[in-house]
């Protein structure tokens, strides 16, 4: 009989690991598709069109540094800070209360509260991000977060996974990781920890 994914990660995450950290956006929620619109749509009301692959390339990165690099790129000057809040009002108002959760992530992280720390390390906003846990009804199993602004450097930096093995009290090489993104996982190897990817169940 072939394995569910929650079997499939489960088996993944085997080891004597005292904490799990996982990401929110594309990894508890399948959320991606309304960030990425709600980007384009707070670009294009200033007149700034662009691929919006780059969001998924950028998976992780905080916003005030995905909209640097879309400045970078397109040669745009939209301004960081304003776009970070007109984008929380449109993702807020038109898609936080549809998100969907990426079922056997989330029975993952219920089947292991407990058992071990529970952490959750997010470039998103952290008022997006509680809003986020408690829709999927996880806010009293995580027991940390660390989310945009915790820490001078996010994602692929290993500043905010450090920070928040810091606040668990569990040494780095005992922490899990799971991320959708490159950026994640890059911050998570330079953290020294294991990571997984849970769109390819992949272990490293």
């Amino acid at each position: 009989m072939e394995q569910s994914n929650f079997e499939k990660l489960s088996n993944l995450t085997q080891g004597d690991y005292q904490a799990f950290l996982y990401d929110c956006d594309g990894t508890l929620t399948d959320n991606m598709p309304m960030h990425t619109k709600s980007y384009v749509e707070v670009a294009a009301e200033q007149g700034v069109v662009f691929d919006p692959g780059i969001i998924d390339e950028l998976a992780g990165w905080p916003i005030l540094q995905v909209v640097e690099e879309i400045n970078r790129r397109y040669q745009s000057s939209l301004v960081p800070e304003d776009f970070k809040t007109r984008k929380a009002q449109i993702y807020n108002t038109r898609y936080l209360d549809h998100i969907q959760p990426i079922d056997y992530v989330v029975a993952h992280l219920r089947a292991n509260a407990g058992r071990v720390r529970i952490g959750v390390v997010s470039g998103g906003d952290k008022l997006t991000i509680s809003r986020t846990l408690e829709i999927l009804g996880l806010n009293d199993l995580v027991e940390v977060l660390v989310c945009s602004g915790d820490t001078e450097r996010g994602k692929p930096y290993p500043d905010p996974f450090l920070k928040a093995a810091e606040l668990l009290g569990v040494a780095p090489d005992k922490c899990l990781v799971f991320e959708d993104g490159v950026p994640g996982v890059e911050a998570a190897k330079a953290a020294g920890m294991h990571w997984v990817r849970i769109d390819q169940f992949k272990f490293g």
